[in-house]
């Protein structure tokens, strides 16, 4: 069986993706949850992968250190990772990798935490330009395929890459379309992403350089978490 090494879920957004697809698509794997520690993560995670990060699938001999590597190894077992049709599945590819290499003034301000609401202290352009980007990227994967997910009626890799921005929209308040926020509730209320969320509200870890960033970025109004 699958191994699959995370983080803490309430920070982590890059363990998140592959989780939530798995999880979802019911693909068998064994969870394996390494805390973030202060200033000694890279160390603790290099016993499992190369690039000291997460996440990481282990299937026996192989391991895939990379997010978008790790949906495409599962993708050559359960077809059903990616749309059936050619061009949703290309589309869809291209708006995971989008997802995987850009948008990283939305990372930066609006880091991971899933369990509070935070009114931002500033909102700069460029934030806005990134959320638009989604908003539009978003507007027409719903639009063009005509499902109620990005690709299609089936929830697939290129909506468990945007697991995480649905996380952070209700978390800063992030301002998106009537559409986009409509698809944003939806992948929160799915029992994959509700599993994540619930046990993230129940870690007890805090880690110091993840709890200055969201500091940084405003004021907490609200905190869930244990």
């Amino acid at each position: 069986m699958y191994e699959l090494f995370i983080a803490n879920k309430n920070y982590s957004s890059w363990s998140l993706r592959p989780w939530v697809l798995m999880r979802q698509l019911e693909i068998p794997f064994e969870e394996q949850l390494v805390t973030f520690e202060e200033g000694g993560s890279r160390d603790k995670f290099s016993s499992f992968s190369p690039t000291g990060q997460v996440p990481c699938l282990i299937d026996g001999d192989v391991s895939v250190w990379d997010s978008l590597a790790i949906v495409e190894y599962l993708a050559e077992s359960y077809p059903h990772v990616w749309p059936q049709d050619k061009a949703a599945r290309a589309w869809a590819r291209c708006a995971a990798a989008e997802m995987h290499a850009g948008f990283s003034v939305l990372r930066n301000i609006c880091t991971m935490n899933c369990g509070v609401r935070v009114q931002l202290a500033e909102f700069p352009k460029s934030l806005h330009r990134e959320i638009d980007r989604i908003d539009d990227l978003w507007q027409e994967g719903l639009q063009r395929f005509g499902g109620q997910f990005l690709a299609g009626r089936e929830f697939t890799a290129a909506d468990a890459f945007f697991a995480p921005v649905a996380v952070r929209a209700r978390t800063y308040d992030l301002p998106l379309s009537h559409t986009s926020a409509e698809y944003a509730e939806r992948l929160l209320e799915l029992p994959a992403i509700q599993a994540w969320i619930a046990d993230a509200l129940q870690e007890p870890w805090r880690e110091k350089e993840h709890e200055e960033e969201l500091r940084r970025a405003g004021t907490v109004v609200e905190d869930q978490r244990q």
